[in-house]
């Protein structure tokens, strides 16, 4: 699983002109499964999530958490980040999980996330999508679940 991270004083996604979710003080998310992800990955990514120590504290160190802040997530599927741009000049997406199994596991994330008390906002899986974002900072963090798990 990996997870571009963007702590942002607001976001939002337009699908066809609508907007699908925004969000004001949190992480805009972009998520990315891969073959071998499972419930138990995408827990402890989540937990590693919420509890990253990424806003400033009263001195601007950062010092608090998504949960310390009561921030919120904008969550968006993105198999692109499993580009594989080794070869040639198209990228090959091979690593990236099919739709049957990176749907439910995205899905599950979002809800396990919810269930921790955050709240989530989305777009919509395999939709063209229209992100907008001021990222706060800016602040961008990259996780790969490969190298923190």
């Amino acid at each position: 699983m990996r997870l571009v991270i963007q702590r942002v004083s607001k976001a939002s996604v337009e699908i066809e002109g609508k907007v699908n979710g925004k969000i004001d003080e949190g992480f805009m998310l972009l998520v990315g499964i891969t073959n071998d992800d499972n419930k138990e990955v995408v827990e402890k990514m989540a937990d590693k999530l919420i509890n990253l120590r990424i806003f400033e504290d009263e001195n601007e160190k950062l010092n608090l958490s998504l949960m310390d802040v009561k921030g919120e997530i904008l969550s968006i599927s993105q198999f692109t980040l499993y580009a594989n741009c080794k070869k040639g000049r198209r990228p090959s997406f091979l690593d990236a999980a099919k739709p049957d199994l990176s749907k439910p596991l995205y899905e599950y994330f979002n809800e396990y996330l919810e269930k921790k008390g955050v709240h989530v906002e989305t777009g919509i899986f395999g939709a063209m999508m229209n992100v907008s974002l001021i990222n706060d900072g800016p602040t961008t963090i990259i996780l790969d679940s490969k190298e923190i798990l």
